[in-house]
Formats: structure tokens, sequence, C-alpha cells
């Protein structure tokens, strides 16, 4: 199947006297579920993408990015509205997105690019039997996109239809595919099927969902013919779970080697929010060696995905547009991998809140690396300046460009410099963080659960939030988390509540984890 769908339609008619200069195309690289230190660039010596490092080797890298909510559908929601979620308000999975928030894929739109989507967006709540994603395609534009090839998240596509199950069922695949997330999701649910257990994926490595998703970009990309710049996302589903890595990819790794996860044990309260995932993710008797085969399939996934941003990468080469390109490399949140026994997301330790950031401007700068604090929502300002395209009123106080700081000089002390404070909030539970302490508390209530020194327990070990002498921490974090929450839309709280029925704070297993119940 090739994606063209109106790549090649009527150009724009110019005149001479008309034309406009030609403006920078933007790629957004976007897979789900990878996290900050899952890259070779991040120092990760263990971790196999030679793609993402070759780009970072041309573009500035950011260490200290975090996730505006660590769950797919919340995050997404912030980097489209450039919202935090206390003011979209899909605290979760199970709500849908409101299309008519702010959208600056619409203002770039506005601004004279061709917009398009190929890959896993995951702005709704989708149900069995609820039709094609192209039957959905009117939405993906009233978000802003021109063209659109909407994938489903991988764990629906036991009944589900979209572009990628079409595909596989041309070439004979569908039942694989659709036996196997069966097997996945009923043996995890019925915890028969642990994360290091998981097989590779039966299907032929060039007919998985990430490599289909490469393709289509590599289409659109060889295609484009149109007279505008294009803003391209490629939104890759993996490495998110099932870490169904192919048997060739996991067979680069030997699980020895693989980098332990965090298991000492830890000292003050564990949080309501903790407690409740370290009890939905079974993991109490997991030993070191199969923490180390969960991170081996993982790093598998992403050395997969990574495959797929080559070929993309390539194809932008190949039409000589590397020097009219930005290309901008992300993610939605992280993975616990069996840090403090917890697997998935949905929780602020730095291995489901920090993502990896690169950006590679046109044409390429000498590589460096900052330090500064960052989040989603100075991704959707970038991405807006980078297009000229006019700012979204709402939420600006929250949203710093880092356009400025890509061309700055690596020892300005600006360099280093990023915002004064970040936010991420999830499931009625908020967190602020500065340069060296992190402090999460009830999003109602605002009572402090969790309290860290960043500097000196980088991997949260040490619980201050009840120690006296941390006190004046948390008295000088609790400031700016309140007017934070001062903000907080009541209404969206009550449509989240009443979603989850009389306990808002616990909802069902599959909703406390990110990840969607099976679809009979």
């Amino acid at each position: 199947m090739r994606f063209v769908t109106k790549v090649t339609s009527k150009k724009r008619q110019l005149s001479k006297e008309q034309a406009l200069p030609q403006k920078p195309n933007i790629v957004f690289i976007f897979p789900d579920q990878q996290r900050g230190d899952s890259v070779g660039f991040s120092g990760n010596s263990k971790v196999k993408t030679p793609n993402l490092d070759k780009l970072a080797s041309e573009g500035v890298t950011f260490t200290r990015t975090s996730s505006t909510g660590p769950i797919c559908m919340p995050a997404r929601m912030s980097l489209m509205t450039g919202l935090p979620v206390t003011q979209h308000g899909l605290w979760a999975n199970n709500l849908s997105g409101d299309s008519t928030l702010p959208s600056h894929v619409r203002n770039i739109a506005q601004a004279g690019y061709r917009t398009a989507q190929i890959g896993k967006v995951h702005f709704y709540v989708r149900a069995a039997g609820d039709g094609h994603s192209r039957d959905f395609t009117y939405r993906m534009r009233e978000w802003g996109w021109e063209d659109s090839l909407e994938l489903r998240d991988i764990t629906a596509y036991t009944n589900a239809e979209c572009f990628y199950t079409d595909y596989l069922e041309k070439h004979g695949s569908l039942e694989t595919l659709r036996n196997y997330i069966r097997t996945y999701v009923r043996g995890e649910a019925a915890g028969l099927l642990r994360p290091w257990e998981t097989p590779p994926s039966l299907l032929p490595n060039d007919k998985d969902i990430d490599i289909f998703t490469a393709e289509r970009s590599v289409e659109y990309i060889q295609n484009y013919s149109d007279d505008r710049p294009f803003y391209l996302q490629v939104l890759f589903p993996g490495p998110h779970n099932p870490f169904d890595s192919p048997a060739d990819d996991r067979e680069l790794y030997n699980p020895d080697e693989m980098p332990d996860a965090i298991l000492q044990p830890t000292t003050g309260p564990i949080s309501p929010q903790v407690q409740r995932m370290k009890d939905v993710s079974h993991l109490e008797n997991m030993t070191a060696s199969q923490a180390r085969q969960m991170r081996l399939f993982y790093y598998a996934k992403v050395t997969h995905v990574d495959t797929g941003i080559g070929m993309v990468i390539d194809a932008l080469k190949a039409k000589g547009l590397m020097d009219n390109t930005w290309i901008i490399y992300t993610s939605d949140h992280g993975e616990m991998l069996g840090d403090h026994r917890c697997s998935h997301k949905a929780l602020f330790y730095e291995s489901a809140l920090n993502i990896p950031l690169c950006i590679r401007p046109p044409g390429g700068i000498k590589p460096w690396r900052s330090q500064a604090l960052t989040d989603h929502l100075d991704i959707t300002e970038t991405l807006l300046e980078i297009a000229e395209a006019p700012t979204m009123q709402a939420g600006q106080e929250y949203r710093s460009s880092l356009l400025s700081k890509v061309f700055d000089d690596p020892k300005a002390k600006s360099a280093q410099q990023g915002k004064q404070h970040v936010f991420s909030d999830i499931r009625l539970y908020s967190m602020v963080r500065d340069n060296r302490y992190k402090l999460v508390a009830d999003s109602l209530t605002r009572t402090p659960t969790e309290l860290y020194d960043m500097s000196n327990d980088p991997n949260q070990l040490n619980n201050l939030v009840e120690n006296g002498n941390a006190q004046h921490i948390t008295s000088e974090l609790i400031d700016p988390l309140n007017n934070h929450l001062d903000k907080l839309d009541h209404k969206k709280v009550k449509k989240y509540q009443d979603m989850l029925g009389e306990n808002p704070n616990l909802g069902s297993a599959a909703d406390r984890m990110g990840v969607p119940t099976l679809i009979t």
C-alpha cells in the first residue's frame, strides 16, 4: 500500500511575483514510551541506536525534559494543545480529547504548512467494532492535519481495523498479529505472562507496525510535490509494550550486559500512587536477572524503532531535504522497566517522567548537550516558532521556545538554564520540580506525598516528605504547585471522576497502568 492521499493534489497556483520564500520543513519523530536514558546519545553505552545517535551528532540534546503527564493520552494532548493536564482535562487514557481546544498543528497549517501525521495519535477512546481508522479522518482534520494515516494502539489489534490491518490482510499476516495480541493481553491480565517472558514478534521484520510507519513516512516524503513546506509527524507505536522485539534485534544484546533495574530498598513513606502501581505490576518477586531480560526485550524494540527512524532520515537525504528540514525527536513518556518494582508508567519517577529530546536544525550544527529543565509544552512552542506560526494564548505562561537555545553558545550561561519549575499531572496527582528537588502532591487536597533530592538521590530511593529537616523544601515548592493547581479545570476533573466511579483515585487496573483492556 502506498500512502499518497492528497500528496500529489494540485499545487497552489502562485505567480512569480506572488511566490513566497520557502519555509523549512519540519519532521517530528515521536516513538511511544521511550525513556530518556534508552538512547545512545544519553550516555547509555548498552543500547544500540545508531540513527538517533547520528541525528544527535548534528543537533542539541536536552537531558532533563519531562513528560507533562506520563501516560499516552495526557502527554499527547499537552503536546498538541500547549496546555498542562490540569487545563486540557485528560487525566488518564479513558477520556477523549476535545478538538475545540487549541492545536499547534492547526496554527502551523495556518502559517502555510501542509500538515500530515502517520502513526499512533491516541486522542480518542475507541470501542470494539467502531469502524476503520479512515472513518475518523475527519477528527484528524479537526485538529489541523491535512493528510492522515492513523494507526491504532498495538493492543487494540485483537479486532481493530485501520490502514495497518489492511496491509497485513493483503499479505496474509493479520491473524498472526491478532492471535499474538490476544495471547499477550490475556496472559498479562491473568498474570501468566511476565514482561521478561514476552515472545518475539511472529511477523516478518519488514511487516511489523513500526516499519510500516516508517515505510509510509518514506513514501510521503518521496512523493511530496506541494509548493508548501510540510510538517510531518512520524508517530511510531513502539517501543510501547508488548516488548515483542524481533528475534534478530534481540540477538544484538547480551542479558548479562544490561543495566540493572533500581531494586534497592527505599526509605520514607510509599505514596498511594506508587503503592497502587506496585500492586498492579506484580513484580515483587522479580529477580535482577529477570529485570535485565525485560530490559533486553525493550532495548531490542528501541533498536527496531531506530531502524525505522533511519529509513525516514535516509528518505530526507535522498530527496536533498536535510539542509531545509528541522528534525525534532522526543517521546510521550518513559517506561519503568521494573525500577522500584513497577512496570509501565503513570508515576513521577524519572524512569517514567524523563523523555529524550533532540533538536536538529536544517544543515545540522556542532552537537552539544543542555541540562536545562524543559517539558512537552516547550516543544510545542518551539514548533510554533520554527513555523513562524502564531502562538496559542491559552497556557502561554507555561511555554518557552527552545529555538534560541539551539543556536546559543553551548558555553553560555543561558545554554544550561531552563524553566525555574516544571509541572506534571496524572490521575489526580501533580508534580513540581526545580533544579534540585521534586515534590509530588494529591492534586485535589494538595497534600504532599513524595519529596526527593534529585542531586543527591537521582534514583529517588529516599522519600523525604516526612523528614523534618526537609520541610523547608516542601514549603518552597508547594507555592508554585499551588499556583499551578489554582488553574485546575474542576469541570474536567468532575468528568474524570465520573468516568472512574465512586473512587476517583483508584479506577480500573487498566486505567492505573495506562494500558487498554482487551477488546473482544
